[in-house]
This record gives C-alpha cells, structure tokens and sequence, in this order.
C-alpha cells in the first residue's frame, strides 16, 4: 500500500481539499500509512477537523513545538523539524507526493533517510470520481452560473443600439459594467469568482483574454464562467455566445456547428469513452465544414483560427483538472468524472463562438448538469 503524504492548506491546494473537506487556511500535514489517515496540526484547527471524523488528528505540541520555539530555531526549520518527527512516528520510509510538495520539506525529509517521490497522477485520480458533497456543491455551483448568466443577458437584453456602442440606462455598455452586476450575483449565490471571460469580437477569439472595454453590438460576446462554491470549494464552468442586433452569416454558422459537436459529444460521452474520441467528434464535425482544427493544421505551424484548442477538461477542485478531454486524452472516463464538453470556432481579429456545458460521468451515460438556453439573441 502506497504512503502519502501532502503538506499544504486547503484553500490553494486542490489535493489537500480533497483530502480534508474543510477550509484550513494554513499549510498542515497529511498522511496515509498502513491504510491510516493522519493529520498533523496545531490546537486552532483540532476540533474541526475531528470533527469530520475521517483521520486520527495529532497535534504538534505531542512533537515537541514548545521546545523547539525555544530553541531560537526559524519558523521554516521548525515546520521541518516537526514534520519529520512526525513522519518518524508513523514509521513511513518512502511516500508518494503531489508535484506542488514544498522543495524545502522533500529535501529534509529525503536527508533523514525517506524516500520522496513527486506523482501528480496518483492524486490527479484519486480526485477524479466526485464526492456526493463535491456533486452537490457542483450543482450549487451551476445554478450560481446560470444565474450570472442571467444576469449578463439581462443587461444586453435592456441595451439599446446607438451607432457602434450600447448603451444602458444612457451610459455606455462595458465589460466591466457587466462583471460588476455579475459578481454580485456570484456573491448572492455564496460563490467566487476572481475573474472570468466576458470577451467582444477579437477578445472573444484570443483564448483566455477576460475581456475589457466596450460591448459593441452585432459582435459575438463569449462569455465564459467559473465559479467556486465557497462552501465545498467546487467549480463548475460554462460558456453562452451572445450577439445584441445583426448576426453574421458566419457568426450563425459557427453557433450551429459547435451547437451540433456539442449535442454529439453529450451523447457520446459515458464510461470507457476516452477525451480523445470525444474530441475527435468535434473535428470531425468542423473538419467536414472546412474548418482547422489540431488534426488538420500544418505541422509546426501554431493554428490560432478555426478549431483550436481541446474540446474540454475535468472540473472539481480545480477549474482545469484531470480527465482531459482532447487530442492527447486517451484514458477512459469513469463513472463520478465531471468534464466540460466546450467547442468553438474563431477567426483571429474578428471574434469566436464557443458553448460549453459541465457533464457528469454516469454509470451508463452522461448527465448534463447545465440547464441553460443556447440562444444567440440574449
């Protein structure tokens, strides 16, 4: 049985929320040994954590904290000190690790004599398969989503044209007007979201320019959100294209096309399928309409138009997480991945559509657990 162990707080470390589904803000130590789950911390953070009732919980003073405060050691070399006292004591001799372990630690821990070795997939997996609280604070999440959503088409809904610009309430439309309303609904919903993609024309076809400046009207606006549920510390992520006043031909044709690869790979999406077989539907789809995608580019050459990036990725913990879901994807997915189905097409200069909805990995399929219209017209 492998030994773990991660030494990090929960709020920056997606492996350590997994582990401990609290928020604990300062780094603490976690191990499994033997098939035990151990947590090792100080007096502050004791109760709450036994109370989950998932692992034995030490504190650090059973490790000699007082004495070595009192030995004018610096507050890095006695996080050292008490950690490998504490490894010691479960008799741990190698242990598995996620790649963001803190250097300074693996390199004592490596010079007492144990065996420290840095694999990011074991915890990627161990993540994959969703909790029933991750799943319900997902949900939480998706609903926060939509009901930003709302709140962004509500606002170009009510704008009226006036030459290049909209305007609302007689003062011109901008992104960051928008984001402002929308963060106060992702406050409302108990959610965060630092930033996110609300992106005009050119914006829009520059991968993860967050957007900024006016919203021009008979211009896609993609926008593209991910809130964090502040309670289980889970993200959902979804996309809309909106156009307020002439739709391009283009513009249309790119909507119905990534509308179709996204149906497709919904319902093609369940276990033992891989991200790359779902990826690949995508290309077909555009392929066949003329459009670049991974597959047709020429060699050595970046493809910034067309179809150009994967057709999704894992969400939980992290807004981008394993499985992925694109042309390099060959695992198979497994019943509790939740991954984003998220195609697009784009001209560089001009703008992009890209819709994109958060599935749930079923036993025998997928679950869709957006529930949001795909209306060009907000």
């Amino acid at each position: 049985m492998t030994n773990v162990l991660i030494y990090a707080d929960t709020f920056r470390s997606a492996d350590m929320r997994h582990a401990i589904p609290l928020g604990v803000p300062d780094p603490i130590l976690y191990a499994e040994a033997g098939g035990a789950k151990h947590v090792f911390t100080h007096s502050m953070e004791a109760q709450r954590l036994r109370a989950l009732g998932l692992f034995e919980v030490h504190l650090s003073d059973e490790f000699g904290l007082d004495e070595l405060m009192g030995s004018g050691m610096k507050v890095r070399e006695i996080r050292a000190e008490l950690a490998v006292r504490e490894v010691a004591s479960l008799g741990i001799k190698q242990a598995t690790v996620p790649e963001n372990f803190p250097v300074w630690l693996a390199d004592r821990l490596r010079a007492e004599g144990i065996e420290i070795e840095p694999d990011q997939e074991v915890f990627d997996d161990r993540r994959r398969s969703k909790t029933e609280a991750q799943l319900a604070g997902m949900r939480r999440a998706q609903r926060a989503a939509e009901a930003a959503m709302d709140t962004c088409r509500d606002m170009l809904r009510r704008s009226e044209i006036s030459g290049d610009q909209l305007l609302l309430d007689g003062e011109v439309l901008t992104v960051e007007r928008v984001k402002a309303a929308m963060n106060q609904t992702f406050a409302a919903h108990d959610t965060t979201s630092e930033d996110y993609i609300v992106a005009p024309g050119p914006q829009g076809a520059v991968g993860h320019d967050m957007g900024s400046g006016p919203i021009p009207p008979h211009t896609p606006l993609v926008v593209d959100i991910f809130p964090r549920d502040n309670a289980s510390g889970v993200y959902t992520d979804m996309t809309r294209t909106f156009v307020v006043g002439d739709v391009a031909d283009d513009v249309r044709e790119w909507h119905r096309l990534c509308k179709e690869a996204l149906d497709r790979a919904i319902a093609e999406t369940k276990p033992g399928v891989t991200g790359q077989a779902l990826h690949f539907g995508s290309c077909e789809i555009f392929e066949a309409a003329g459009e670049l995608t991974q597959r047709t580019k020429k060699p050595g050459e970046p493809l910034s138009d067309g179809f150009f990036h994967s057709l999704g990725h894992g969400v939980g913990l992290e807004v981008h997480e394993a499985p992925g879901v694109g042309q390099l994807s060959d695992k198979p997915l497994v019943p509790g991945d939740c991954i984003t189905i998220e195609p697009g097409l784009y001209r560089q200069g001009y703008g992009g559509v890209r819709l994109e909805d958060n599935v749930l990995v079923t036993e025998t399929g997928a679950e869709n657990l957006a529930n949001y219209p795909y209306d060009l017209a907000p």
